[in-house]
């Protein structure tokens, strides 16, 4: 019977071939009726054990009797392995006891400590903490996939082979002599340094400034400089200089070492560094020339994201960059049916997950639009109504809630909004304060984004000082209970809704203490970074909350891509079966509950929720 002992999930999979079969002819079976101790606390064990089936407690003796759960602190189920930690320490802290019946294999104490010994990686994983678990899951599934090289991209830093130095000219170079120095350096564009602050000239700008603006050639290089520059790090991620390229529309970005330039990173270098079709999915969209060709590249997102996580792609850069993706599109859309001089008068906001950036497949149109108070535009109502079927028609779905620009609720002039959102925050009832949390995750994708930051700014104006509002505004997070047993095991007879039971907990109360302390990033990602740089939150709490949305966010996208591909329910596209999941992932999901489960308690106290 050894032959069916699941070699494929970590730790297992870490061992060689050689120590795999070592493993598997040394492997025994015990049965053990209900209620039957397998170790005491404070003994040592002559095995690890993994559950065939069946059901194991761990009981912590001294909280036995005060504690509701009777000391019962983890449940071990299907392929759960227990026992390990015990042989490490030389005893048992726990007592583990079957629930019922219950049948496990067993490897002998002898064979695991000779396997610890010859195998690092076997060794490392009984003390790796949930991060490094989730990193050892995308490896493994990297590997699975054949997407070594992706994971490779996902590693690289700004500062490897793609770095271009660049040309820098100061500030009283002629035009003249900055146009020869392009050329002799095969340049397409160079930096001016004008006292500390650097600027960027193209071609295009030379050619603009000679032939259009009349300059003449021994005009000082600086005045035809740009120096609102979009800079990176050298150890930022490549991937995110090519998100940033994405969501701005340009084709360079300056990179720095600290405060000191270090040179200049160009899309096309970025693209041959990894050549995939997927990610000129951008350029596409900018080559877009009617809205049936932006449709087209629309359409092809689902099919990028499912290759991106396929190929070992960390969520949270899919996310960053589909989000980039998507708001180029809308945008686009927006422009092609919008005219300039509105487009000027008018603000359109993303909302939702995609306001945050972290929606990974086509979620509903959650979008608003602001207008100047000046603005007389006749057809608005007509034009937002064509936006909204055109976005439908790219693939993105109509939001059950009507929160659209073709709803008249969601397109108002400024001083109108700066009204609206006062209400709403002045609200107890959960209408008014779903909206405000709606809104709050806004982020500006297309014409004039001061209308927003106004708006924005009134409603931190309005709530400052106001202890109260934030207690009402953070109790949604009671709503849901968080799917975990008394035993600490997960909730699997009918699936675990992983939308309502981790991902929105974590969303909103990040969301709260963004709001109230000015926070102006919507990324819950970056919310936390930047809690933690105020020590609002500790950072290494804040690393394991945002490593727990990961875990959600990947296997909440594994049942959606299901649900797309006609594999699973759509109606249940939430939906996780704990019974369904190998073991590290079942592991990485409880991990990330029980973070989800204490980060609420935290807010409860912070807020005062439980009054």
């Amino acid at each position: 019977m050894s032959n069916e002992f699941d070699l494929s999930h970590p730790p297992f999979d870490l061992l060689t071939e050689e120590q795999q079969q070592q493993l598997l002819t040394r492997l025994d079976i015990g049965y053990f009726g209900k209620d039957e101790t397998i170790m005491e606390a404070g003994h040592s064990s002559d095995y690890v054990f993994v559950v065939m089936k069946g059901a194991v407690a761990e009981i912590d003796a001294r909280l036995a009797e005060t504690d509701p759960d009777g000391g019962v602190i983890r449940e071990y189920a299907h392929e759960d392995l227990f026992g390990a930690i015990s042989i490490i320490n030389g005893s048992s802290r726990y007592t583990f006891r079957t629930l019922e019946e219950t049948i496990a294999w067993l490897i002998p104490k002898a064979v695991f400590l000779s396997l610890m010994e010859s195998n690092e990686a076997f060794a490392a994983y009984f003390q790796n903490t949930l991060t490094e678990k989730a990193r050892l899951l995308e490896s493994r599934r990297s590997r699975q996939s054949g997407g070594g090289d992706m994971s490779a991209f996902m590693l690289a830093k700004v500062g490897g082979s793609v770095l271009r130095e660049p040309v820098v000219l100061d500030s009283g170079t002629s035009i003249l002599e900055a146009t020869r120095t392009m050329r002799e350096r095969h340049a397409d564009c160079l930096l001016v340094r004008k006292g500390s602050q650097y600027g960027m000239v193209t071609r295009t700008d030379l050619l603009e400034g000679v032939v259009l603006s009349n300059m003449g050639l021994d005009a000082d290089i600086c005045e035809l400089a740009s120096y609102n520059l979009l800079t990176v790090q050298k150890d930022d991620f490549l991937f995110n200089a090519l998100v940033l390229m994405t969501r701005h529309k340009i084709q360079r970005v300056v990179v720095f070492d600290g405060p000191r330039l270090a040179g200049l990173v160009e899309l096309t270098d970025v693209l041959s560094f990894f050549s995939s079709q997927s990610h000129v999915i951008g350029l596409q969209i900018e080559r877009a020339a009617s809205l049936e060709e932006l449709a087209g590249v629309a359409k092809g997102t689902t099919h990028l994201v499912s290759g991106l996580v396929s190929q070992g792609v960390k969520i949270r850069f899919a996310m960053d960059l589909l989000a980039a993706l998507n708001g180029r599109i809308i945008a686009k859309a927006f422009e092609y049916l919008v005219p300039e001089d509105i487009r000027q008068k008018v603000c359109l906001l993303v909302m939702g997950s995609e306001g945050r950036g972290e929606q990974v497949l086509k979620t509903d149109q959650d979008n608003a639009l602001i207008l100047a108070d000046d603005l007389h535009w006749p057809e608005c109502s007509k034009v937002m109504e064509k936006f909204t079927q055109t976005l439908l028609d790219f693939g993105y779905p109509l939001c059950k809630g009507k929160i659209m620009v073709s709803n008249p609720e969601w397109v108002m002039k400024e001083s109108d909004w700066k009204k609206r959102v006062v209400k709403w925050s002045g609200s107890v009832e959960g209408t008014g304060l779903m909206n405000l949390a709606i809104f709050v995750d806004a982020h500006a994708v297309a014409g004039d984004h001061h209308l927003f930051n106004r708006v924005r700014d009134h409603l931190y104006e309005k709530l400052a000082g106001n202890e109260v509002f934030y207690s009402y505004f953070a109790m949604p997070l009671r709503r849901f209970s968080t799917p975990l047993t008394f035993f600490g095991g997960l909730k699997s007879s009918d699936g675990i809704d992983i939308k309502k039971g981790g991902i929105f907990p974590l969303v909103h109360g990040v969301r709260t203490m963004a709001l109230q302390h000015k926070i102006r990033e919507t990324n819950t990602f970056v919310r936390l970074e930047k809690l933690a740089e105020q020590r609002i939150i500790k950072k290494d709490f804040a690393d394991d909350l945002a490593e727990a949305l990961s875990v959600l966010s990947q296997l909440r996208l594994q049942q959606q891509l299901k649900a797309a591909k006609g594999q699973a329910d759509a109606e249940e596209s939430n939906m996780v079966s704990a019974v369904d999941l190998n073991k590290l992932d079942r592991d990485l999901l409880r991990e990330a509950l029980h973070l989800v489960k204490e980060f609420k308690a935290r807010m409860s106290h912070r807020y005062h929720l439980e009054r």
